[in-house]
């Protein structure tokens, strides 16, 4: 890597948040770098599940079918178990969505870096961020980063990306203020399955317990069970791990722990003990952030890849053009779409419901996703977003 190299954008992170807004960045003409400190292609913590508007998003890019070409199942229903009490909803065609998809992220990731490259971008993984170059006035104008075999070079940038997921380097770096901290979350342990049939989403509840089961790539189910942290932290539980997300299944839906009993685990489980989600401000002088970086909001309701790739768009938009005025916009639009998710989700994650209650805030997310794909369906038409595609 040169020395010194001036970018419009330095994009901290390659996973879906900052991958895609690299793509973004790039096909709006801007010269953009994104480093991750991880390889291509790695596995991530994460139940990989997308909703409408992520797959909406996915089909204007012409990112989409190179999903389903490498195998993703179309899941073209979404039940919700609550207790004994099952209703089944069918994905309504409509936009260029006829079905949700839920990839694994080692595929979803690198399609979206290759989408990047294809764009113009440059993507350099295995390189870390060390620190940020400031200016007189203390703004931000590069970054000091550090490739796998540890040479150092400074990055100029117009504007650094924090993509860098939940312990984000440039949020703590820039000392990015908490706009707005949860007051609950859960505790998610999941692990990828064969042998299971079943389409679609599935999700489970019961008081004080939660499930869900979704089809993801070479003929695997993504099934997790969640619960409050302090049962993930009980001394039983924390001795074996397996034999606790084998009692949650069963509690939850003894057919599924049935049906998991008679599959075969192909992958290690994930564990995931809980952190409050929150809301930092997203921009300042020469950076931003995106993704988890800024707005990250506990797992349970499986819409953060969706909330990702919606702030990547508002972000490039952003930076397109550049103004502080077009980053207050960026800020202001995030949280008003975000805020009611947020609140929905945390409540959610409280497991302090009874079913009835439990249905309740199912109908406040739903209005708050109705609204995110309202505005998605807003976007202007002709976009050169829209218009890139994949190449």
């Amino acid at each position: 890597m040169p020395k010194r190299t001036r970018y419009d954008a330095l994009v901290v992170g390659a996973r879906c948040a900052g991958a895609t807004t690299a793509m973004l960045m790039a096909r709006r003409g801007m010269r953009v770098l994104a480093i991750d400190r991880g390889a291509y292609g790695a596995d991530a913590l994460s139940t990989h599940a997308l909703m409408r508007g992520g797959i909406l998003q996915l089909h204007r890019w012409g990112v989409l079918p190179r999903l389903l070409e490498m195998g993703t199942p179309p899941v073209r229903s979404t039940t919700f178990h609550y207790g004994d009490e099952v209703l089944e909803l069918p994905v309504k065609p409509g936009h260029g969505v006829d079905a949700l998809l839920a990839p694994r992220r080692t595929l979803l990731d690198s399609v979206l870096v290759d989408a990047a490259q294809e764009a113009g971008a440059e993507v350099r993984h295995q390189h870390t961020l060390t620190d940020l170059i400031r200016d007189g006035s203390g703004r931000v104008r590069g970054a000091c980063v550090v490739d796998d075999e540890g040479r150092c070079a400074e990055i100029e940038a117009g504007l650094v990306v924090g993509a860098d997921g939940l312990g984000s380097a440039v949020a703590r770096l820039v000392d990015a203020s908490l706009l707005r901290v949860a007051r609950h979350t859960s505790a998610v342990i999941y692990g990828h399955w064969s042998g299971l049939r079943s389409s679609g989403y599935h999700w489970h509840y019961r008081p004080g317990v939660s499930a869900g089961v979704m089809p993801t790539n070479a003929g695997r189910h993504c099934i997790f069970v969640a619960m409050p942290p302090a049962r993930m932290r009980d001394l039983a539980f924390r001795a074996d791990p397996a034999m606790g997300y084998r009692r949650v299944l069963a509690e939850v839906s003894p057919a599924l722990a049935e049906a998991v009993a008679a599959s075969t685990l192909e992958s290690r489980l994930w564990a995931f003990a809980g952190r409050k989600g929150f809301l930092r401000v997203p921009s300042g002088p020469g950076w931003a952030l995106v993704g988890d970086a800024g707005y990250f909001k506990d797992p349970l309701t499986a819409h953060g890849i969706t909330d990702a790739f919606r702030d990547a768009e508002l972000l490039a938009d952003a930076a397109t053009r550049g103004s502080e005025a077009d980053f207050a916009d960026y800020a202001a639009r995030r949280d008003e779409l975000s805020v009611p998710l947020f609140e929905a989700t945390d409540a959610i994650a409280s497991f302090d419901w009874n079913l009835d209650r439990l249905k309740t805030y199912h109908q406040a997310l739903n209005a708050a996703m109705r609204r995110e794909v309202e505005h998605l369906l807003a976007a202007r038409v002709g976009d050169p977003i829209e218009a890139g595609g994949c190449r």
